[in-house]
C-alpha cells in the first residue's frame, strides 16, 4: 500500500530487523538497500492484507460497542 508510511525510526527498526533475520534465519549479511527493498515490498504486497484484518477487528469493536450502548437506553414513563 503506498499510503502506508512508517516513520523514519520504524523504517530503521524494520530494516534492521529483516537484516538480523536473514543473519539468524539464512545465514546470510544482506545490506541496507536489499533490506529496504525488501520492506518496501512487504509493505506493497502483504501489507494491504494485514490492514484488512485491523478494519475487520476494529469494526467488529465497535460493532460491540453499539450493542453495549443500546443496552444503556433507558425506557420511557
Amino acid at each position: 500500500m503506498k499510503n502506508m508510511v512508517l516513520s523514519k525510526d520504524d523504517r530503521v527498526l524494520a530494516i534492521q530487523s529483516i537484516k538480523n533475520y536473514f543473519e539468524k534465519e539464512r545465514d546470510d549479511a544482506i545490506g541496507d538497500l536489499s533490506a529496504s527493498l525488501l520492506l518496501d515490498f512487504i509493505t506493497d504486497e502483504i501489507g494491504p492484507l494485514y490492514y484488512n484484518m485491523a478494519i475487520a477487528d476494529a469494526c467488529k469493536f465497535m460493532s460491540g460497542c453499539i450493542e453495549d450502548m443500546y443496552g444503556l437506553e433507558k425506557s420511557a414513563r
